[in-house]
């Protein structure tokens, strides 16, 4: 049996439907029952103590990062008997200045579960594809799409690809002990990203990049002040590097990373459902 964490969410989701689709038997933790294709336990990270019966007889744990007490839980689970966790964690954890939230948040869940004394596997992964979901509030209103960090170039990655490497590191103890950087094949300016969202739903849409002080403005009051410091170090003072393509989504399942293209026609549903009129 495999426990996933935060199954609701793009990566997780993808998880689950992934180890369905190999026939794999799962079960997923969710703090309140949610319409989801496996068995479900409920339970909170947060509080260890609540999770033992979402851990009978799991062998593998799918983690996020970031919960309150990282090394109390991972305890709680090797206790329970299970084998291996898989660390969901971000390249924030090499930036070259990791004094940021972000990066310190990552840097202790990675640390956590390599004293674990459990076998692991820590996936970093570029930003999500699926980060573009983000616009549609503003391409219900029109056809401007106002976003931050204009000129950062990303090799971002779908998180189908994510939850791919995921699963092999889930069932198979060769990969134990890595530590995964992951990509898509291509890497994109935001406008570059919007010109192919364009072309898959069929409008002429437009990209206006914000200045910094339009930025901050932008995510003051949405964003903790922390995150928003976090991200400009990233990437207005250029800590962090998401321009890297890297093979490790190939090397790991045999296929290619799917490119920005592909994840924007596997969910163009979810943009027009908002947008058509």
């Amino acid at each position: 049996m495999i426990l996933v964490s935060g199954a609701t969410g793009n990566v997780g989701g993808e998880v689950v439907q992934a180890l369905v689709h190999a026939g794999e038997p799962a079960r997923v933790l969710v703090r309140e029952p949610a319409d989801l294709p496996v068995e479900q336990a409920v339970g909170d990270l947060n509080e260890p103590s609540s999770i033992g019966a979402a851990l009978d007889g799991v062998r593998s744990v799918f983690l996020l990062p970031g919960y309150r007490n990282m090394t109390g839980l991972l305890a709680r689970i090797r206790r329970a008997g299970v084998e291996r966790v898989v660390l969901l964690s971000s390249l924030a954890s090499v930036a070259t200045d990791t004094r940021n939230a972000v990066s310190q948040y990552m840097i202790r869940s990675e640390t956590a579960v390599r004293e674990s004394g459990l076998a692991w596997t820590v996936l970093r992964p570029n930003a999500f594809m699926s980060n573009a979901l983000r616009w549609l509030p503003q391409l219900q209103a029109g056809d401007v799409i106002r976003d931050a960090f204009g000129e950062v170039p990303i090799a971002s990655v779908d998180p189908y690809d994510i939850a791919a490497v995921a699963v092999r590191a889930l069932l198979d103890p060769n990969h134990e002990g890595r530590m995964y950087p992951l990509s898509g094949p291509e890497r994109l300016l935001p406008a570059q990203r919007l010109a192919v969202l364009a072309e898959v739903l069929d409008r002429d849409l437009r990209f206006h990049a914000l200045s910094d002080a339009e930025a901050r403005a932008d995510m003051a009051g949405k964003i903790p002040e922390e995150y928003i410091q976090a991200f400009f170090s990233f990437y207005s003072d250029g800590t962090l590097d998401e321009s890297q393509i890297y093979p490790t989504v190939e090397q790991v399942t045999g296929t290619p990373p799917r490119t920005f293209q592909q994840w924007a026609i596997a969910h163009r549903a979810a943009f027009t459902a908002r947008t058509d009129p």
